[in-house]
Order: structure tokens, then sequence, then C-alpha cells
């Protein structure tokens, strides 16, 4: 289902929601199949679980909606996401201190 609003193109829909916490894992993940996140895009779960008991691992189905951005949005987050990057070089190139 997809409408349009003055923020941006909403879709809605059902995904997957995995969650593990156990030794050798722990993570969450949204697997929204046949739809593309881009730059911008924001994503709502709707009554995902908040968390599990550790050794449990959880798959279940969850609704989601997704507002789009606007060109603008877009561009600015590409941007941004570029000089948070460079912040990255930073660190990796500073010189050593002569002891």
């Amino acid at each position: 289902m997809s409408q349009t609003t003055m923020s941006g193109r909403i879709e809605q829909g059902v995904c997957t929601i995995d969650i593990e916490q156990t030794a050798e894992s722990l993570h969450a993940y949204a697997i929204l199949e046949g739809v593309a996140i881009r730059p911008g895009d924001t994503v709502q779960l709707h009554g995902a679980p908040s968390g599990i008991g550790f050794g449990e691992r959880l798959s279940v189905p969850c609704r989601y909606t997704i507002i789009r951005a606007g060109w603008f949005e877009r561009m600015w987050t590409q941007f941004t996401g570029l000089l948070e990057l460079t912040e990255l070089y930073e660190v990796g190139f500073m010189p050593k201190e002569a002891t």
C-alpha cells in the first residue's frame, strides 16, 4: 500500500523480524522482502518485540511503515554520510608520537 503526504511517500506492509540473543550471535533484523530502502528513508516497525531472554531466538511477522525521503533529503543524507566517513580517515592516519 502506498500514499503520499507532505513529508513524502508512505508505504506499508508486512515484514519478518529476526531477533537472536545467544553466545554465538546478538542481532535484530527487520527483513523487508522486495522493498528497497534508500538513503534518507525512515522505517517504523509496529508491534515488534522489544527484547528476548539470553539463549533465545525469535522470528515473527510484523507491520512496517516506510516514509520515503524526497530528493533534497536523499542528497543531504548522502552528502553528510560522506563527511562522517572522512572522520574515520582522520583517526586512521594520525601520526605516532615520538617516545
